[in-house]
């Protein structure tokens, strides 16, 4: 990236773990070369909005006890609405709760400023179609944080199966599992607002799945909305002559820890991603085993680059509002699937 383009204004709405790991990306893409910088910040707690670290999440982005941030060069706001009134910010990251998601992006989005939206964008479709009018009205861009189509290794995989590198595609199955977060829990563990494990974790299989493959006819799901599994059916495309399956929730012990695995067996090859291992993913062909690395930059940092050069350069970011419309509509399929115990067509 250029460093004669112009700087981007960050402000991050939400400092909780992914307030944090947005700050750590920022501020790495920065360093990087990236033009941005972290201007201000917007949270009620006092503490966070001093730079303290919150509780670390599933997974492991380094968290330490330093300061976030030095709450000298960083404006620190009670609300976001004395964020988006700040004219020095460009981009703003949401890393609230799930049922305030729409009304800030609208706010964001309507006092100018791009945003970066954490996922679920809403838990319902009929939320999000009034958003994507608001954005389309503002001419700027509100990309939704599907960080598995950046995460290493998986991005990887989208070329693999456009490309039909091992040939015909036969099974693909995916795998998120986790106990119940442990911050937080008066949010995660109320189903009306967080949507359970299908929306906060399992989400990103089924958005996966719609990136490889596009919208699925049908699911067929079982379990419930904190534990699921689903087989999403193709009429058409690489997908349409192939079992896919997704299993996501909440139903490890703490002490299990996280797993995050997927599992394709192609025409010529096999092909496993397990976080647990090292490297992550093999390549198993019939005669060797083959590892592969790729660079060490993760999800995070991959999405929130990929979104200033689209701001930099007018482009359409990988994943939009339109997007999380279509994955949305799939997981309330899932859901009745789930209900009826019959295969749902997928609208």
């Amino acid at each position: 990236m250029s460093s004669s383009q112009r700087t981007l204004g960050i402000g991050i709405v939400g400092l909780g773990f992914m307030g944090a790991t947005h700050i750590k990306a920022y501020q790495l893409a920065r360093k990087d070369g990236f033009p941005c910088k972290l201007l201000a910040v917007a949270d009620a707690d006092a503490d966070r909005r001093a730079g303290r670290p919150p509780a670390a999440g599933n997974l492991d982005t380094g968290a330490s006890e330093e300061l976030l941030f030095d709450p000298s060069q960083v404006r620190g706001y009670q609300t976001a609405d004395e964020l988006f009134a700040d004219d020095d910010i460009n981009l703003v990251s949401i890393c609230t709760y799930t049922d305030s998601h729409v009304d800030l992006a609208t706010k964001a989005l309507n006092a100018g400023k791009h945003v970066l939206l954490e996922k679920p964008v809403a838990l319902s479709a009929d939320a999000i179609v009034p958003l994507i009018d608001v954005a389309r009205k503002s001419g700027r861009l509100c990309m939704p944080a599907m960080c598995m189509r950046f995460w290493p290794g998986w991005e990887w995989l989208k070329d693999v199966v456009t490309k039909s590198t091992y040939g015909a595609l036969r099974t693909a199955r995916f795998e998120r599992l986790g106990s119940g977060p442990a911050w937080a829990s008066d949010f995660y563990r109320n189903d009306a607002r967080s949507g359970g494990a299908i929306f906060d974790l399992h989400i990103h299989d089924t958005d996966f799945v719609h990136w490889l493959f596009g919208k699925p006819a049908s699911v067929s799901s079982s379990g419930s909305r904190n534990h699921v599994h689903t087989t999403f059916r193709y009429h058409t495309g690489p997908a349409s002559q192939a079992l896919i399956t997704a299993e996501g929730g909440w139903s490890v012990a703490p002490s299990g820890g996280f797993r995050m695995k997927y599992l394709l067996n192609f025409e010529k090859a096999t092909i496993e991603f397990d976080l647990s291992k090292e490297p992550t993913v093999t390549v198993y062909h019939p005669d060797r085993a083959e590892p592969m690395s790729f660079a060490c930059l993760g999800g995070y940092d991959m999405e929130i680059r990929h979104l200033i050069d689209c701001i930099a350069h007018d482009r359409r970011p990988r994943a939009s509002l339109e997007d999380a419309l279509a994955v949305t509509k799939t997981i309330e399929a899932e859901l009745r699937s789930i209900h009826s115990g019959t295969t749902i067509a997928v609208g």
